[in-house]
């Protein structure tokens, strides 16, 4: 077999989706949406709460857990292309779905704060991109990005300084790799979501006067974590085929009220 071709059969091998953060939330609600169409790589750093995502998919494909912290940047590349190997997976689609979220005023930002929201929801991206594109552990199956950014990617929000600038960063990366991987017929988007119900978020939605507050500014009212995941899955999917380097607000009309 030529190189060329085992390119191809590569190409065509890997069919599997890397969902990073898929322990709880919106990540766990893309991977359970992404299960019947998709063999996936399950990434969280806990390991019983992965358990119970998978519980939760649609086993017509074999999912694998993937129990890694993403603040361990330097080790990243290393231990998923070892990850890989020992799966003899191929990754075709990879979802960046963790985040971490760390109020803090800007008067009281310390280094470390800094560096550990970076590593979560922005160099950690680039790493598994990186990686992914490389063909001695990926081939050449890599055909679609999805970043999970946010709605305060492009606006402020009062402590949340850190969140904000690693969010942008984020998808300015994903408008740059979009440029640079469509010749090789790899797309690259965001999406979007404002405020989301989640287990995290449920105290902000169960208090009258806070949730009032927040839905004044929905037109659509609340969002769920599936109303993001179908829109990663229609950025991933065929029908999405001539959309890249772009971002989706999927935010209940907030960013136009």
């Amino acid at each position: 077999m030529t190189e060329s071709e085992a390119a191809n059969a590569a190409a065509e091998h890997g069919s599997g989706c890397i969902v990073t953060g898929a322990s709880s939330g919106i990540g766990k609600a893309i991977a359970v949406r992404l299960s019947a169409e998709y063999p996936l790589v399950l990434q969280g750093r806990d390991l019983g709460r992965l358990e119970k995502t998978l519980e939760s998919c649609d086993h017509r494909h074999v999912h694998r857990i993937w129990p890694f912290d993403l603040r361990r940047t330097a080790a990243l590349e290393a231990e998923l292309s070892s990850y890989l190997a020992a799966a003899d997976l191929h990754i075709s689609a990879f979802v960046h779905a963790a985040g971490m979220v760390r109020p803090l005023p800007a008067r009281t930002l310390f280094l470390e704060s800094v560096v550990q929201s970076l590593d979560v929801n922005y160099i950690s991206a680039t790493q598994i991109v990186t990686t992914l594109l490389k063909k001695r552990v990926n081939h050449t199956a890599l055909r679609g990005l999805v970043f999970v950014s946010s709605i305060w990617s492009e606006f402020g929000a009062e402590n949340h300084s850190l969140y904000c600038a690693s969010k942008a960063a984020l998808d300015a990366f994903m408008r740059a790799i979009a440029v640079e991987l469509a010749p090789r017929g790899i797309r690259a988007n965001s999406v979007a979501p404002g405020a989301i119900r989640t287990p995290l978020s449920e105290s902000r939605f169960t208090d009258p006067v806070q949730r009032a507050a927040m839905l004044s500014r929905y037109p659509l009212g609340e969002g769920y974590p599936g109303d993001v995941a179908e829109a990663v899955k229609f950025l991933l999917g065929d029908s999405a085929r001539w959309i890249t380097g772009q971002t989706l607000h999927v935010d209940g009309g907030w960013s136009c009220h």
